[in-house]
């Protein structure tokens, strides 16, 4: 196998899982493996590309609204029977980490028609190479919230860290804080989750190559 050929096996989900109880990963089958598959051919034209994204991408975020706060309610039916059921608990939204974060929004607006979104961008400084936040817009009543935080690709972790920093400093709790993402390497999982050990990881796929080439393939245009 050549130095820059994925193995397939480097990495047991299952055991990272084990290692970081926050760390949630979509349960594998065939057709997520597809669908990861597609996207990191260099091959898959830029519609095919984006079309899939946005599948993993609904799954993704079908997920990580499986980890949100629910509680009981009653229901009456059209035929007048009395249906006990679930319902969130109010003070949900979204914050995406511009630019490719914003992949992410229409996702999670199909799934919830009405939920606020907010915005973070993160740029490397032209002196230091450090990242930093240069803007964030949020609901005014984010401290009150569940953030779903959405950040497709995660290398280094680096980015999402300072995300979840602004996030806390705007009085957001760690443990509301659930990072939507689609694929991510072992160090980034270990940099977040050892900085962050009350937040949620929801992803795709722990591997250590990441596909890169996610944003700019997605919007069409160099980032």
């Amino acid at each position: 196998m050549g130095s820059t050929d994925i193995d397939n096996n480097y990495v047991n989900g299952l055991e990272y899982c084990k290692e970081y109880k926050r760390l949630k990963i979509l349960p594998a089958n065939d057709q997520t493996k597809a669908l990861q598959t597609i996207l990191r051919d260099k091959n898959t034209t830029r519609s095919d590309f984006k079309f899939y994204a946005d599948r993993l991408i609904r799954l993704v975020i079908e997920e990580s609204l499986n980890q949100l706060p629910f509680t009981e309610c009653n229901v009456i039916t059209p035929t007048g029977a009395t249906y006990k059921g679930l319902k969130y608990k109010s003070g949900n939204c979204g914050v995406s980490i511009v630019r490719s974060g914003e992949s992410m929004e229409q996702g999670l607006r199909d799934c919830c028609r009405s939920i606020r979104i907010g915005k973070i961008l993160v740029e490397s400084d032209s002196e230091t190479h450090e990242a930093k936040v240069v803007y964030a817009r949020f609901p005014e009543d984010i401290a009150r919230r569940h953030v779903l935080l959405m950040y497709p690709i995660m290398s280094t972790g680096n980015t999402v860290s300072k995300a979840v920093n602004v996030l806390k400093e705007h009085g957001v709790k760690e443990d509301c804080i659930i990072l939507s993402n689609l694929f991510c390497t072992p160090q980034a999982v270990q940099t977040i989750l050892e900085s962050y050990p009350r937040m949620k990881i929801l992803t795709s796929e722990v591997h250590p190559v990441a596909p890169n080439h996610f944003g700019q393939k997605y919007f069409g245009r160099h980032q």
